[in-house]
């Protein structure tokens, strides 16, 4: 493999200046993620806190066992229990077959970050994925995109789901799920490794009982010798764990919304939009009776939901916290701030949105009296096979436009080059003598009378359309006896710049391993990554 840094254009400012570490943006964070030094002193931190490292051992050891990890990941486990182990940690959904690429990415960053603090720190730094179970936005994970053509095709379960429950709570339809996987694997191209890919994920579908679950298998088949440790963030067990953390949270509701409200703030008037909403009264916690509700404080002081689903006086949530910690679940405010009290976390690898809410969240953590740990922006990757390269090499395509803009502009000009001169230049060359032989016309028409010279405008814009008509017929012959080599240029656009985005967020890892063997995932982490860089292309 090689790997090739390049720029984003539209990376937004925030993120522009985190990397180049402008201080207007690193104020906002306690750490400098691009530091080594700033790492040696969040180890230092961490080291004069305690956390409940027994009790998330054993809980890890029983989830993971459940999901059939290999014994790498075991072993992490058990060095969690160590005072002096540290995590590098980060999230996503329970997409299916792991959903776009940028979850694999986002894997490869928490293993390649993990492996180098080890050896910078010399204390164990165990990778941790946590799954957002308590996810409800089934629309989201059901479906993949696969290349159908020329262009990424949708491809969704054909299951129907009524309630609105987590990931982690909803029953799968494996008929619906093996007929969705069938339709997947007859858009493949064949190799040697197909049938064995199909048959594997069939293998663990059956033994799954929810998304997440089968989530989690995926990722232990693409990720065996790598030692990562997975949770599942709606476990009710792990609710259990995080009971005292809840009650913080709601005693301290008020310093947490206010700081975060302010710093939402004072970010819009520096130039930093950040998409995320808050009020002061927000409670930034759910509330699940059958469904998630988000609670807010009403004037009385009481938490209630926004359409008044349910209504409890601090002391009634300080109970539940106690009694039923599993039927609290943090928003995007607190979620950082409960993984903060889990975890003894080094760093957490965040993808760019949340970067940019994670700088509304000190005075959150503040409100708490921890930490906000290095946040570490995930590696971004466009994976370029051997054939799109050879290609993008024939017709001299330069990679960072390519994953920028597509090709697009590159192919009109080559259609056009396919003629001696171009069929354009001849077009405005006719247009233009045209219109040098059709104005003595023109004048004396206006001369005779005004809609005689109003004739002669429409005769002109008549004569100008035929010529267009025949260059579009010309250009469209060309482009018919030129289709073969055309359909490269439509190659390169599907495989790097998908409907205009980036090739990590449409496409998903199955195409890929495919092709290139299920070891794909950990051969990405044995490359050498400038973190400082937005994005990196890496041939295959």
């Amino acid at each position: 493999m090689r790997i090739q840094p390049i720029d984003l254009t539209n990376e937004n400012r925030l993120m522009q200046d985190y990397r180049s570490q402008s201080n207007n943006i690193l104020q906002k964070f306690h750490y400098n993620p691009y530091k080594q030094s700033d790492y040696k002193q969040r180890l230092e931190h961490i080291q004069t806190r305690s956390y409940k490292r027994d009790e998330l051992a054993d809980h890890l050891h029983q989830v993971n066992s459940k999901w059939g990890a290999p014994e790498q990941t075991l072993s992490n486990i058990e060095k969690v229990r160590d005072p002096e182990s540290v995590v590098v940690v980060g999230g996503q959904q329970a997409g299916l077959l792991t959903g776009p690429l940028y979850t694999i990415h986002k894997i490869v960053s928490i293993l390649v970050l993990a492996e180098q603090q080890e050896s910078e720190l010399g204390v164990p730094v165990l990778p941790v994925f946590w799954i957002a179970g308590e996810d409800h936005d089934f629309d989201e994970i059901n479906h993949i995109y696969m290349p159908y053509g020329q262009r990424m095709k949708k491809f969704k379960i054909m299951q129907k789901q009524n309630e609105k429950l987590s990931v982690s709570d909803m029953e799968m339809d494996k008929e619906a799920i093996k007929t969705w996987l069938e339709r997947l694997f007859s858009q493949l191209n064949e190799t040697e490794l197909t049938n064995d890919l199909f048959d594997t994920l069939l293998k663990e579908l059956s033994v799954s009982e929810s998304f997440v679950d089968y989530f989690a298998r995926i990722l232990f088949y693409l990720f065996p010798e790598k030692g990562l440790i997975l949770m599942d963030s709606d476990d009710p067990n792990l609710r259990q764990l995080e009971s005292d953390y809840f009650k913080d949270m709601i005693h301290n509701q008020e310093s947490i919304s206010e700081g975060v409200v302010r710093a939402l703030h004072e970010s819009a008037q520096q130039g930093y939009p950040i998409n995320l909403e808050a009020d002061p009264l927000d409670g930034h916690l759910f509330y699940d009776q059958g469904g998630r509700t988000l609670l807010v404080r009403n004037e009385e002081g009481n938490w209630e939901g926004k359409q008044n689903e349910c209504s409890f006086t601090t002391e009634e949530m300080l109970q539940i916290a106690e009694e039923h910690p599993e039927k609290l679940s943090n928003n995007v405010v607190t979620r950082p701030l409960m993984q903060e009290f889990v975890l003894p976390t080094l760093s957490f690898i965040a993808g760019p949105g949340e970067v940019g809410y994670w700088a509304a969240l000190k005075p959150a953590f503040e409100a708490l009296d921890i930490e906000m740990p290095p946040v570490t922006p995930r590696l971004s990757i466009s994976l370029l096979d051997r054939k799109s390269e050879k290609w993008m090499n024939k017709h001299s395509l330069q990679v960072q436009k390519a994953v920028n803009e597509g090709v697009s502009e590159d192919k009109n000009y080559w259609i056009s080059m396919q003629s001696y001169p171009p069929i354009e230049q001849l077009s405005d060359e006719v247009k233009k003598a045209i219109e040098r032989a059709h104005r003595p016309l023109k004048e004396k028409a206006h001369t005779i009378r005004d809609d005689i010279g109003q004739l002669a405008e429409k005769n002109l814009f008549e004569l100008f359309r035929d010529v267009e008509f025949l260059q579009e017929r010309m250009i469209h012959a060309l482009e018919d006896k030129h289709s073969r080599e055309l359909e490269v240029f439509d190659a390169v656009d599907l495989t790097l710049n998908p409907e205009g985005k980036l090739q990590e967020r449409t496409w998903n890892i199955l195409p890929w391993i495919n092709k290139h063997g299920i070891t794909l995932g950990e051969r990405l982490c044995n490359i050498e990554y400038d973190w400082t860089k937005p994005h990196h292309v890496v041939y295959l």
